[in-house]
């Protein structure tokens, strides 16, 4: 069901197929039109990933450089085919939705569907969320038009690369305060990002999503 909310000055609009991943920081839909805008500027977004390969409409761009909103574009064509989907693609898109300092991030491709829910999926699995309740969560946003190709996707997808960045950032900083000593030679921002980031992910990972037993 769409969100509308009411403001003094008129109606916010959201994208179709809208919706908080994480609260306040990681958001998916589908693609933005100018009608949309009034609402995506109440979501004060630092990032848009678009995962659809051809160019950014001029008036969306322009609102994204009003704004200072970054944009990250991911193109794939489409999910109707197992080879559209590129791991590598997605492991990179996968990087920036979950670096903080792109946080609030929306991300949408063309119906906020398929290619949006295989990258959302693919968050879920790296967040421990057992495999019925990510394709549960992907089915609720495709609707009648879900895709065998992306539940075979999402079934064989292997999050343990992103598992292991994660883990190879705690071996090297351990906590913020051995994060200092070991980044003597860093800016405190750097530093500070670092361990920013790193706490993050470990409050990302701490959200999984286990099946209830029958």
């Amino acid at each position: 069901m769409d969100l509308i909310l009411q403001e003094d000055d008129g109606i916010l609009v959201p994208p179709t197929n809208f919706s908080a991943v994480e609260d306040s920081c990681i958001y998916r839909s589908g693609f933005p039109q100018p009608s949309n805008f009034p609402f995506l500027k109440s979501l004060n977004l630092s990032s848009i990933i678009c995962l659809c390969p051809e160019p950014y409409p001029e008036e969306n761009l322009e609102f994204l450089h009003f704004n200072k909103v970054k944009l990250f574009q991911f193109g794939m064509d489409g999910t109707k085919e197992p080879s559209a989907m590129s791991r590598s693609a997605i492991t990179e898109a996968l990087k920036v939705l979950t670096d903080v300092r792109n946080h609030p991030v929306l991300i949408h491709c063309k119906r906020g569907k398929h290619r949006t829910g295989c990258i959302v999926g693919c968050l879920r699995k790296w967040q421990s969320w057992c495999l019925s309740s990510v394709m549960d969560e992907y089915k609720q946003f495709a609707g009648a038009k879900w895709r065998e190709t992306d539940m075979k996707f999402l079934e064989t997808y292997d999050a343990s690369c992103e598992s292991s960045f994660v883990m190879a950032m705690a071996m090297v900083m351990g906590s913020p305060g051995a994060a200092k000593k070991k980044l003597q030679n860093s800016s405190p921002r750097a530093i500070q990002n670092l361990c920013y980031i790193f706490s993050w992910c470990l409050h990302l990972r701490g959200k999984n999503k286990s099946c209830k037993n029958n």
